[in-house]
């Protein structure tokens, strides 16, 4: 029998309304750093930007307070970051810190490593980057070679990880590797390290993509050596803990929002130049990301009530993933892509770029392939 997958209602806030205004008022004044720069909010870096927002209390909301959080709900997290992925606000830098490596430390690190990193995450002047992907592997993530090899006082790391977003300017990276056991056991005997990006033998070399942009990079580590204290959590425990950290990436906005300022735009030419069809097809982007936005918030809801929001997730960014690919193609069908208007033409403009960004979107944070898959072993499918 085929079960199903409940989506929770998301909580209602009663200062829901005033929060939003609160950082489109901050967005406005801070507009001179919003608006520089290519497409892409969560993958533009602008370090000061992300200080500022520490100084608000935006990045880290939910934390505990003596690790530099506002014990705020996830809710209001949420709704602080849909209005700045909504305005394509470069919060590259802090990104992947906030979104998964700071809760990752929270429930699974040390005190020591607590204390010492959060608080400087939730400032805005901690960057951690996320070593998951290797040349070779592809999807197959529990088919990983880098080896953490136990020596004295610590380990010895070797190895590559492939599509590290932002870990040219990272100051660690969580780095997912196998410390016990041989390779054909797959799941087992694999830890989490979270390395100094500073440490001798790590070289980072740049992935320039299709855009001209330069996010991600391959990552060697040559012989490091990484301190005991570095471990995250239980050695051996690694792939449980990034099956939980992936359910945060999955979910988040962002995997609905990349294409939101295309949409916006569309809207807009739609609006000055309505036609039936401009009209139907606008409608029905709108629909579907209302649609999303309201299940992605329910994800957040999911886990307040401690629940594991794995398949729900997995649907959500398939989804998600789907809209973002549709809406720039949409967009061209509507306003066809003419090389004589120029780069003056700000539609066009966006148009040429979400369509080179849009490949990726169904393959970063699991490929469409393994999404469906854990969507069908969580409904009894397969």
């Amino acid at each position: 029998m085929i079960a199903a997958l409940d989506f929770p209602a998301p909580s209602r806030l009663p200062n829901e309304q005033a929060l939003r205004n609160e950082v489109r008022d901050f967005l406005k004044q801070e507009q001179e750093l919003v608006r520089a720069g290519a497409l892409g909010s969560w993958s533009r870096c602008c370090p000061e930007f992300s200080r500022r927002l520490g100084e608000r209390g935006w990045i880290g909301m939910a934390w505990p307070r003596k690790y530099g959080g506002q014990e705020r709900s996830a809710l209001e997290r949420y709704i602080v970051i849909e209005e700045l992925l909504a305005a394509n606000a470069p919060v590259g830098a802090h990104w992947t810190a906030d979104r998964q490596c700071g809760p990752l430390l929270l429930y699974c690190g040390s005190e020591e490593q607590r204390l010492d990193i959060l608080p400087r995450i939730a400032a805005g002047k901690c960057y951690i980057a996320i070593g998951l992907s290797e040349p070779g592997v592809g999807s197959d993530l529990a088919s990983l070679k880098t080896r953490a090899a136990p020596v004295d006082g610590g380990y010895c790391l070797r190895g590559t990880k492939l599509w590290t977003t932002q870990a040219h300017i990272s100051h660690y990276m969580t780095v997912l590797c196998r410390t016990d056991g041989e390779h054909s056991h797959r799941h087992e005997g694999l830890s989490q390290l979270i390395v100094d990006m500073a440490s001798p033998g790590i070289e980072v070399r740049p992935i320039i993509d299709m855009t001209g942009s330069h996010s991600l990079n391959e990552v060697q580590f040559d012989d490091v050596f990484v301190p005991d204290n570095a471990l995250i959590g239980t050695r051996g425990d690694g792939w449980k803990q990034v099956l939980n950290e992936l359910s945060n990436e999955r979910s988040a906005p962002d995997r609905i929002l990349s294409s939101f300022k295309l949409l916006d735009q569309l809207v807009a030419s739609v609006r000055s130049e309505p036609t039936e069809e401009g009209k139907r097809e606008v409608g029905r982007l709108i629909g579907r990301t209302a649609l999303l936005t309201s299940l992605s918030a329910s994800i957040v809801e999911m886990q307040r009530l401690g629940r594991d929001p794995g398949a729900s997730a997995a649907i959500v960014k398939d989804l998600g993933a789907e809209l973002e690919q549709e809406t720039p193609e949409i967009a061209r069908k509507l306003f066809p892509l003419e090389l004589s208007r120029g780069s003056d033409d700000y539609l066009q403009t966006l148009i040429g770029a979400i369509l080179l960004m849009s490949p990726s979107f169904s393959v970063r944070g699991g490929t469409r392939e393994i999404l469906r898959g854990i969507i069908a072993r969580s409904l009894g499918a397969r």
